[in-house]
C-alpha cells in the first residue's frame, strides 16, 4: 500500500506552502488570509517540498493517498481527506461518494460541499485557479472523498483481469477500505461515522451501511462507529424513478396539461419501457422529450447551453479535467505514475454491473437497526412529525417530514440535482441534521 501525503495549507511569502511528508508539522497560530492570492500555480516538486498557490481564504489540511483493497491489495482506492475546521477530534467523520457510477469524488470536493471551488473564467492553457468555498461541509465534519468503484477518478486496479465492478462489490470494497483507513488513522475511531453521497450512490450508500453494520457485528476490526447516512436526490429504483419524470415535468410546467393527460391514458404510467406496437405512446414520449430538451436536466430552472462557453453554467465542469490532467497537480497529489491516462470527471465507460435493482430493502434493514438517515421517504413508516417548512431566519428554505426509525426527509426549495445549486441551504440543512438539531 502506498503512503499517503498530508498537505498543510498556509500563507507563506505570498504563496501557499504545502509540506509533503508523513510527520505532522505544526502550523503558525496566527494566519492571515490574503484574498488577492492568484490562481493555482503548481511548481515542480523539489525534495519533500511542494509549492501550490491556491487563492484560498481559509486554512485546512488535505491528505491524499491510496488504500490497497483485496487479497493482494490489487484495488488501489484513491482518496482526499479534509479535516473539520471546527473540532476534528470530535466532529463526525464522513465518507463522500459521487454518483455515476464512475464519477470522481473530486466532483463533490470542488463543486458540491468541499472547501475549494474553481474560479470560473475562460481557460487560457494554465492550471485553473481555485477559490475558497464559503459553505463547505468540512466546517463541521471530517470528510473522506473516495474515488470508487475502481476505475473512477484516480483509483485503479493492478490486476488487468480484475472482476467487472458492480454495486455490491463496490459496497464490500468500500467497507474494507474504511476499516483499513481507520486502522491507519486510529484517532478517528470514536468519531460518529456517516456514509454520504448523492445521485447513483443512492443505490450503493445503503448497501455500504449494511456491509459496515454486518462487519461490526460478525467479524471485522477496527469497529466503525456507524451512526447513519445521508443521500441527496438518490436513485432508489430506476423503474420507479423514471416513471416520476413525466409527472415532475408536468408539475414544473415543462409540459402541457394536454400532453400529460394523453401520456397517462396511452402509456399507462410507464414512459420508458414502451411497447413498440404502442405507436401513440411512442409519439407522445417523443413530444415530451422535445419539450424538455432545452432544459438542464440537473436543474430545470436552467437552460441547456454550449458547455464550451464560459457563459454556460456547465462550463465549470471542464475545469476539473484541465486541473486533474496536469502533471504538476498529479505530482502534488502523489498520483501513482502510469496508473491513469486521461482523468475524467465521470468515467462513463466503466461498465459497472448495476446489480442492485432497488435500494429499498437496504433502507428497511438499516432502519430496523436504528441508523439515522437524511433524505428518504415512502417506506410506509409512521410519521413522527408532519410535513412542514424548514426555515432559514424567517424564510422558507424547503420542507421536511420525520418518520419513525430515525428517518428524515427534506427538500431544498429551488434546488437542483446536487448541493451545488443551493450551497447555503444545503449546508445549513446538513449542519442542523448532523448536529441533532431540529431542521
Amino acid at each position: 500500500m502506498k503512503a499517503s501525503q498530508r498537505i498543510f495549507i498556509a500563507k507563506l511569502s505570498g504563496i501557499i506552502w504545502l509540506q509533503h511528508r508523513r510527520d505532522y508539522m505544526s502550523l503558525p497560530d496566527a494566519f492571515s488570509c490574503d484574498p488577492d492570492l492568484l490562481g493555482c500555480l503548481l511548481m515542480q516538486a523539489l525534495s519533500s517540498n511542494i509549492f501550490l498557490a491556491l487563492r484560498a481564504l481559509c486554512l485546512f489540511e488535505l491528505e491524499t493517498g491510496y488504500i490497497g483493497v483485496g487479497e493482494a491489495e490489487e484495488d488501489q482506492m484513491f482518496y482526499y481527506f479534509i479535516k473539520s475546521k471546527r473540532n476534528p477530534e470530535e466532529d463526525p467523520l464522513l465518507v463522500w461518494l459521487s454518483g455515476g457510477p464512475g464519477c470522481s469524488s473530486l466532483t463533490g470536493l470542488f463543486y458540491e460541499n468541499g472547501p475549494l471551488a474553481f474560479n470560473v473564467e475562460p481557460y487560457n492553457g494554465s492550471i485553473p485557479s481555485l477559490v475558497s468555498a464559503t459553505y463547505s461541509w468540512t466546517k463541521v465534519a471530517n470528510i473522506i472523498y473516495l474515488d470508487q468503484p475502481v476505475g473512477t477518478g484516480f483509483s485503479y486496479s493492478r490486476n488487468p483481469f480484475a472482476d467487472r465492478p458492480s454495486d455490491t462489490r463496490a459496497a464490500k470494497r468500500v467497507n474494507v477500505f474504511l476499516r483499513q483507513w481507520l486502522d491507519k488513522h486510529p484517532e478517528y475511531f470514536s468519531n460518529p461515522f456517516y456514509v454520504t453521497g448523492n445521485s447513483y450512490s443512492g443505490k450503493v450508500v445503503p448497501a455500504i451501511v449494511q456491509e459496515i453494520s454486518n462487519g461490526n457485528y460478525i467479524c471485522c476490526k477496527p469497529q466503525i462507529n456507524l451512526q447513519g447516512y445521508v443521500i441527496g436526490n438518490p436513485i432508489t429504483n430506476f423503474d420507479f424513478d423514471n416513471k416520476t419524470r413525466v409527472p415532475f415535468a408536468h408539475g414544473m410546467a415543462l409540459i402541457s396539461d394536454e400532453l400529460s393527460e394523453s401520456m397517462k391514458r396511452s402509456c399507462g404510467g410507464d414512459y420508458f419501457h414502451v411497447d413498440p406496437l404502442n405507436t401513440e405512446c411512442l409519439k407522445l414520449v417523443k413530444d415530451y422529450k422535445k419539450s424538455v430538451s432545452r432544459v438542464h436536466e440537473a436543474n430545470v430552472l436552467q437552460s441547456n447551453c454550449d458547455k464550451t462557453s464560459p457563459d454556460c453554467y456547465m462550463y465549470r465542469y471542464s475545469l476539473s479535467e484541465y486541473w486533474a490532467n496536469s502533471d504538476s497537480v498529479r505530482s502534488a497529489l502523489t498520483v501513482a505514475k502510469g496508473t491513469k491516462g486521461k482523468w475524467e470527471q465521470c468515467n462513463w465507460s466503466l461498465n459497472c454491473k448495476q446489480d442492485i435493482q432497488s435500494s429499498i430493502s437496504y433502507h428497511m434493514n438499516n432502519s430496523v437497526k436504528g441508523y439515522r438517515s437524511l433524505i428518504l421517504r415512502s417506506l410506509n413508516f409512521s410519521i413522527i412529525e408532519k410535513w412542514r417548512p424548514w426555515m432559514i431566519q424567517d424564510k422558507v428554505a424547503g420542507y421536511t417530514q420525520t418518520y419513525a426509525n430515525k428517518m428524515t426527509y427534506a427538500t431544498v426549495k429551488g434546488g437542483g440535482h446536487t448541493p451545488e445549486y443551493k450551497p447555503v441551504e444545503s449546508f445549513i440543512l446538513f449542519e442542523r441534521w448532523i448536529s441533532g438539531q431540529t431542521l
